[in-house]
């Protein structure tokens, strides 16, 4: 990430210093909490896209950096709100906000970072990235929605798995590079092809996050094996198994997805490997990752589109 970074450091540097700045209530406690949740670190994934979208497609400009802040504010609301849904304890390797500050403080800071969001929006003085934005946000709520009243369901297909991801995740991808083409000034069909590049990056590391939920590192990753399953999360993985596992394998699934428990957690490791579900979901995600990468050859050759390229293969190639 640090190589990928280095194109647009400066202008990384420039929104972390907004973000900073936005953070600024007459209330400590939202400060408190937002700086808790923002020096948490993370990848800043979905601003720099932001910036090396805009950068391949001309420059970075300043608007640029005033978006990729209301994209991270999203992102960052939507952390402090799932974690209070999924009753998350632990995230990035140190307790989440909730479990530091309380639910409520939670989701009103949340509040507080999707209205900061906003206000950051109007100053773009964009309408056609305002309504866009807009429609995302509301997209993501759904899908937010639609990921909880799918949670211990074990029948969920994978039509249905792969509209909460899209919805929940990688709509804000899309978002951020269909936003960084508008400010550049672009026409709706080079719009419309970083707006397919951002969902179809989205889709792939969404998945990638689910084989690592069952295959990953908890030291690395900073949460634990088996999160999912304790929130009843029916994953592709899971769907995979329920579809192609051995009959003892479908039950010890479908029972730990209905009772949302991760008690045999070890049991469900061997068998989403066993049964090729882990192999399978990362193929899938490979599908993904190929098809953002066609859009990418619309832009011209420069470091910006290279890094482009670098995020989409780290985006199948990583371990956290």
């Amino acid at each position: 990430m640090e190589a990928i970074r280095t194109s647009v450091h400066r202008e990384i540097q420039q929104v972390n210093d907004l973000i900073i700045d936005q953070l600024q209530s007459r209330v400590p406690l939202v400060e408190n909490i937002g700086h808790y949740i923002v020096d948490a670190g993370g990848k800043r994934l979905r601003p720099l896209l932001v910036l090396l979208c805009g950068a391949a497609l001309g420059n970075a400009s300043e608007r640029h950096i005033k978006f990729a802040a209301v994209i991270e504010f999203i992102h960052t609301a939507t952390l402090l709100h799932d974690d209070v849904v999924d009753i998350s304890s632990l995230r990035r390797g140190r307790a989440t906000a909730n479990a530091e500050f309380g639910n409520a403080p939670s989701v009103l800071v949340g509040d507080f970072l999707y209205t900061r969001a906003f206000q950051l929006l109007v100053q773009l003085a964009d309408m056609d990235i305002l309504r866009n934005m807009a429609d995302t946000t509301n997209t993501i709520a759904e899908g937010e929605v639609l990921q909880l009243t799918r949670a211990g369901d074990p029948s969920t297909s994978e039509v249905q798995y792969l509209e909460i991801i899209t919805n929940k995740t990688a709509i804000l991808f899309a978002a951020a590079c269909y936003g960084a083409a508008a400010l550049g000034g672009q026409d709706e069909e080079c719009r419309l092809r970083q707006h397919a590049f951002g969902l179809n990056l989205g889709i792939a590391f969404q998945m990638i996050d689910d084989v690592l939920d069952y295959e990953g590192d908890p030291a690395t990753m900073g949460k634990n094996i088996g999160d999912d399953l304790t929130e009843g999360k029916p994953t592709l993985p899971l769907i995979y198994t329920l579809q192609h596992g051995s009959a003892d394998e479908q039950t010890l699934i479908r029972d730990a997805i209905t009772n949302k428990t991760a008690d045999r957690i070890a049991d469900v490791v061997a068998a989403v490997t066993r049964c090729g579900a882990l192999d399978y979901t990362r193929s899938q995600a490979k599908h993904y990752h190929d098809l953002a990468l066609e859009q990418l050859q619309y832009l011209p050759d420069s470091d910006h589109r290279s890094a482009m390229m670098k995020i989409t293969a780290l985006s199948i190639n990583r371990d956290h």
